[in-house]
């Protein structure tokens, strides 16, 4: 069954003075603000369109990869994976590193390598960027 996730912005003002509000409507988590300074120099306690990527693709490569890991008969006691989302002004998003360090009680360490590059390739939010260079460290912990 498909499912559909909503989330909407309301931004003010031009780029550089303006700000936003994203309202992420399916789950209710409302009032993240968003400006093009916290996309382009410092956080300061906002989001951007990259962190929002980062949290979409730790996750769904971490449930990809657990799944892909409890298939072959060796679930993961933990994941923790990491996704560091570069945006270069004038270019748009140059790259994105993903860092698992996982607990795999019977896998080896090229084991757990291999499983994690196959959950790299195949998560679904890394098929939707696939125009963009994805590099990945694995390690077990």
């Amino acid at each position: 069954m498909a499912t559909t996730r909503t989330a909407h912005t309301v931004w003010e003002g031009d780029l550089l003075h303006g700000k936003g509000d994203i309202t992420f409507d399916s789950s209710g988590i409302a009032g993240q603000p968003v400006t093009w300074a916290s996309r382009s120099q410092e956080a300061n306690g906002k989001t951007s369109p990259e962190e929002l990527i980062a949290a979409a693709h730790s996750s769904c490569f971490s449930m990809a990869l657990s799944h892909a890991l409890a298939g072959a008969g060796t679930p993961p006691t933990r994941l923790e994976t990491n996704a560091d989302v570069t945006f270069q002004p004038g270019e748009g998003i140059t790259g994105i590193h993903l860092t698992v360090r996982g607990e795999v009680p019977g896998l080896d360490a090229e084991g757990f390598a291999s499983a994690a590059e196959d959950a790299k390739k195949n998560c679904p939010v890394s098929q939707a960027l696939t125009g963009t260079t994805i590099t990945l460290t694995a390690e077990l912990a």
